[in-house]
């Protein structure tokens, strides 16, 4: 250790460290640019000169190397001067307004120009004339706004390794940072990390999708907020790169409680924030989830993890679907008795009734299920529960947790005809192998995901004919496109942007009259607002007609609670507080704001836990670590082709093969293909490790 003195002030500092770290994390600010801690030390802005005593000229702090016994000056006419002119060197290129710029207020070059003070009009104004870059995907370059302060190409280069940012010089002989022969970031295999436009300090590399509507995590790593978990997708991608699927697996079961289901079925959102997809294409996350998860061995979450001691406390869950196996398992883990009353005849709901075996393996889902039981959730099949308020004699608080069960026919000519089938009831009788009552022609009504689980269900159970049909255009239908294609493959037809006029017929179902739809919106109460083709009526024949046009709750008033919109049951708040209209009894997942997902009924699950858990006494927090510590290494070097590497897609039967059966046909990645597509990640989250500089505007906060 050495002890030197700044501006009077002696400090305790590692020897040969550079005088600006050691000034800036004892308090002490010295105005700097071209600094950056994270960085090797350049020296190139001058702003941090210093004066040492018993040295002839003034020199760069960041250069220079503690030595005890050092007195140094960091403020006085000399340096002033120098300063001034050094700011007026780097301004005499720089556009003079600054409110245009989107960094205007959080730009550290106008931070600096607060604190040395105005220019003084000697240097000669130049405009620079560089076309503004939006060529690339993620980052913007505006050249005119460089300062060449060379964070940008130590960070592309010391930081990342990745070396595709140099200096270059114009025929004019104006100097400015970019890619050699100006090639786009894609063709200098650019791994599109955005180090560069964190450590940039003013507005010259930007990132296209910063946000001030969002926190800086949020749209630094779009995939992990999109989850309605918040699983920390990239570092179980990492993980899986590395082949340690143990890690990988632990990292999501500490939001996730049933990972595997989800590897086969999830909605991915994450892949639709995901930033590889302005790249080329979005990472293939729920394929490598199911990966993972399909080849661990509970190494670090099996029989770990957290399990308070026993409160005395009794919670019973109706509902046995993800909602409520999840909000049972967080509070079993929390101490509390947990019981699970379930309807039908086994736990899982949707998932063991509703998804076709052919995307989702029934036995599967019984072994996530186990996990449950295995931590000491019990759960009783076969018990329906009618009157929720008279469980709050025997329990302490009660969870509705029982998802939408029931099918809506819409209010149409003809929907009460026989041949006229609901969704949920077509689907849980084809699973239990039961008549659905379905004939050889069938037109299924809706443009979701359970409309093509009904209909490539159908097709599965000998229909010859079957069309979907819906009010939503094409790239406005909510179904997955692969569900579309796939059903397309298998000889289904589908017909966007219809309305439904009537379904015909007196004694049977003989078809469905429909229209053409010129435009489909909703107004500010959530009406559909729907502009027909005129002349476009048309007609398709069918014996089967299936509404899959929404699910609501199977519950009346005569349960006692107060229901809202589409049956729901109300809560105070869907997401920060669940509690119903009865003391003591909250609600969760689909039956408080109609179907959306799995990970979302598996996320309400978590909330309705955590609350529940609080109102018993407990502190709410079922947060646990189960994954080991991970380094993140910083340098991820450069890969030839990089932005061009393909998304790696799962091995899929053809559809003759899969048409006529509910075997599983989707087989997903191979160990080869998932290494390789869990490598084309950019890494967002490694942004997040880079330091934030503190300029003079947080030191003086300090000060004060």
């Amino acid at each position: 250790m050495a002890v030197i003195t700044i501006d009077g002030v002696k400090i305790e500092v590692p020897e040969g460290k550079n005088v600006l770290e050691c000034a800036l994390d004892a308090g002490i600010y010295i105005p700097h640019l071209c600094h950056h801690k994270d960085l090797n030390p350049l020296g190139s802005c001058r702003m941090c000169i210093v004066q040492v005593e018993g040295h002839d000229q003034v020199e760069p702090s960041c250069m220079l190397k503690a030595e005890d016994g050092m007195v140094i000056e960091t403020q006085n006419e000399e340096i002033k001067r120098l300063r001034m002119l050094a700011l007026e060197l780097l301004l005499a290129g720089h556009p003079e307004d600054c409110s245009t710029c989107p960094k205007y207020g959080h730009c550290e070059l106008q931070v600096l120009i607060q604190y040395i003070g105005p220019k003084t009009g000697r240097m000669k104004m130049r405009s620079k004339g560089f076309a503004v870059n939006d060529k690339n995907p993620l980052l913007l370059h505006d050249m005119n706004r460089c300062i060449l302060c060379g964070r940008c190409v130590r960070a592309c280069d010391d930081l990342r390794g990745v070396n595709v940012l140099h200096y270059q010089k114009r025929e004019d002989l104006e100097v400015y940072t970019g890619t050699l022969k100006n090639r786009l970031l894609k063709d200098a295999d650019c791994r599109f990390c955005q180090a560069c436009a964190e450590v940039c300090p003013t507005g010259t590399i930007r990132d296209i999708l910063a946000s001030t509507e969002k926190s800086k995590e949020d749209y630094v790593v779009p995939c992990k907020a999109g989850c309605p978990a918040h699983t920390n997708i990239p570092e179980y991608l990492r993980y899986i790169k590395e082949g340690d699927y143990d890690a990988a697996t632990a990292v999501i079961r500490e939001k996730l409680t049933m990972p595997k289901t989800l590897g086969y079925i999830c909605t991915h959102a994450c892949e639709l924030e995901c930033k590889r997809r302005l790249v080329n294409e979005p990472m293939s996350i729920r394929n490598l989830k199911r990966y993972a998860t399909e080849h661990e061995t509970g190494r670090y979450w099996r029989g770990k993890g957290k399990q308070l001691p026993d409160t005395g406390k009794k919670v019973c869950v109706v509902g046995g679907g993800p909602a409520g196996l999840t909000a049972a398992y967080y509070l079993r883990k929390q101490g509390h008795d947990v019981t699970v009353k379930e309807a039908l005849p086994t736990a899982g709901g949707m998932l063991s009734y509703g998804i076709p075996s052919y995307r989702l393996p029934r036995e599967m889902v019984q072994e996530e299920i186990q996990v449950f039981t295995d931590q000491g959730v019990k759960i009783e099949t076969g018990v329906r529960v009618d009157k929720p308020t008279e469980l709050l004699k025997e329990y302490d608080a009660v969870l509705m947790a029982i998802g939408g069960h029931n099918g809506v026919r819409l209010p149409m000519p003809g929907k009460d005809l026989p041949g006229v089938l609901v969704n949920i009831d077509f689907l849980r009788k084809a699973s239990m192998g039961l008549e659905t009552g379905m004939g050889r022609k069938v037109i299924v009504l809706g443009g979701g995901n359970v409309a093509f689980d009904c209909a490539r269900t159908a097709k599965r159970l000998g229909a010859e004919e079957i069309h979907v049909a819906c009010l939503e255009a094409r790239d406005k239908m909510t179904s997955d496109d692969e569900e579309i294609e796939q059903a397309q493959e298998e000889g289904i037809f589908v017909h966007p942007a219809q309305t439904f006029e009537a379904i015909t017929g007196e004694d049977h179902v003989t078809g469905v009259d429909f229209m053409n739809v010129e435009s489909f919106t909703f107004d500010e109460n959530h009406r559909a607002i729907i502009k027909k083709e005129a002349g476009s009526e048309h007609h398709i024949d069918a014996d089967t007609v299936i509404f899959a046009t929404g699910q609501r709750p199977d519950i009346t008033e005569d349960a006692g609670l107060t229901l809202g919109r589409g049956n729901s049951i109300t809560v105070t708040d869907i997401v920060k507080d669940k509690r119903t209209s009865v003391e003591g009894i909250f609600a969760a997942g689909d039956c408080i704001y109609g179907t959306k997902s799995v990970v979302m009924a598996i996320e309400s699950g978590r909330e309705a836990a955590s609350q529940i858990d609080r109102y018993l006494g407990g502190d709410g927090d079922i947060e646990e670590e189960l994954a080991p510590k991970q380094a993140k290494n910083p340098y991820i070097g450069k890969i030839e082709g990089f932005a061009y590497q393909q998304r790696r897609q799962p091995k899929i039967d053809p559809a003759e093969m899969r048409q006529n059966n509910f075997s599983l046909f989707d087989h997903g990645l191979c160990e080869e293909d998932a290494c390789a597509e869990a490598g084309r990640c950019l890494q967002c989250d490694l942004r997040l490790q880079i330091s934030t500089p503190k300029t003079w505007a947080d030191f003086a906060k300090e000060a004060k």
